[in-house]
């Protein structure tokens, strides 16, 4: 009986193996039984015989799968239990194009909006810088064309340098003193003067043109005129006036106007027959090349059936004077 005591059985043995134990937990010595080995799990090994990860551990149930944790920042992973499955969602990669769409900001309506205004206000700009560095009409000029009209720039520029020159004058004589007083005077009769011949209170004398517009297959529009009083203004003209084949004349002040009249034209509320005469004060070749730049008054008179003569004299009179105002509302400024 002692000696079968001493004998293991097979149950006992079993029961003395510890389940997913390690061969360190047995007594040295001590064979493992076939179901110990079948029930220990299996730990891959590193490759190239290297160490296993330490920042991750591999837990098993007796009966389960095994399942693997992970301690990196990624997500958390219940254990699950028997005959329970838990996907695990693949991470995000993370590369250039997921950076580059993590730095973007959302299209909202707003931003939508902001970039829609952004590219209407760039294209108005180019639009307007292209039309100012661009003009069609002197892309078409002639070369002689284009040299009268720099000789008209050159003289209205001479004739403000020269005004400015005589201004700067004035003040000189105006700050000089005891000869500030009889300068002051003559400043005020000299400004007075010119005040009463661009009002047309005034006669004047002095070198200019005479414009002629004589009608052949149709009458001359009170328009074109018009046209022609605005080119002499821009031109430098100081004093105008206009007659009429019946002898009558106007004096052409700023407040002057054209309107068309039964067999006629009617200047400021007077009848006036053709053919017209302008008698103009200013500089003659200004004036002229005025006149007669392409497409302007001489161009738009012949294309209407009419002639323009324009004669330059040295001596010009402009006698026709404008009844003074009576001013109802405006007072001077002391």
């Amino acid at each position: 009986m002692a000696g079968a005591s001493e004998q293991n059985s097979p149950d006992e043995a079993a029961v003395g193996a510890v389940p997913g134990g390690s061969p360190a937990d047995q007594p040295p010595g001590t064979p493992e039984s076939p179901d110990a080995a079948a029930n220990r799990p299996a730990v891959a090994e590193p490759d190239g015989g290297a160490e296993p990860d330490a920042d991750r551990s591999t837990v098993s149930a007796d009966d389960g799968p095994t399942v693997r944790l992970s301690t990196d920042d990624g997500p958390t992973v219940p254990l699950p239990g028997d005959d329970e499955t838990v996907p695990i969602p693949a991470p995000e990669p993370v590369g250039p194009v997921s950076a580059v769409r993590r730095l973007l900001p959302r299209l909202t309506a707003a931003n939508a909006m902001i970039g829609v205004l952004l590219a209407l206000l760039g294209f108005t700009l180019a639009v307007q810088l292209r039309t100012n560095s661009t003009d069609a009409s002197l892309e078409t000029t002639r070369q002689e064309d284009l040299v009268r009209i720099l000789s008209d720039l050159d003289a209205q520029e001479e004739r403000v340098r020269q005004d400015i020159a005589a201004l700067e004058e004035s003040q000189r004589q105006l700050n000089s003193g005891a000869e500030g007083r009889q300068a002051a005077l003559d400043e005020a009769t000299r400004r007075a003067d010119e005040l009463g011949i661009l009002a047309g209170t005034l006669p004047a004398r002095g070198p200019g043109l005479t414009v002629s517009f004589m009608p052949v297959s149709k009458p001359i529009a009170a328009s074109r005129v018009l046209d022609a009083v605005q080119e002499l203004r821009g031109a430098g003209a100081e004093a105008m006036q206009i007659s009429g084949g019946d002898g009558a004349t106007v004096r052409i002040i700023a407040s002057t106007y054209f309107l068309d009249a039964d067999g006629g034209i009617s200047v400021s509320g007077r009848r006036l027959t053709g053919p017209y005469m302008i008698s103009v004060i200013g500089d003659p070749k200004t004036m002229q090349t005025a006149l007669n730049i392409p497409g302007g008054v001489v161009a738009s008179v012949s294309g209407d059936g009419g002639n323009v003569a324009i004669q330059e004299r040295e001596v010009v009179d402009v006698t026709a004077l404008s009844p003074p105002k009576d001013l109802q509302h405006a007072r001077p400024v002391s």
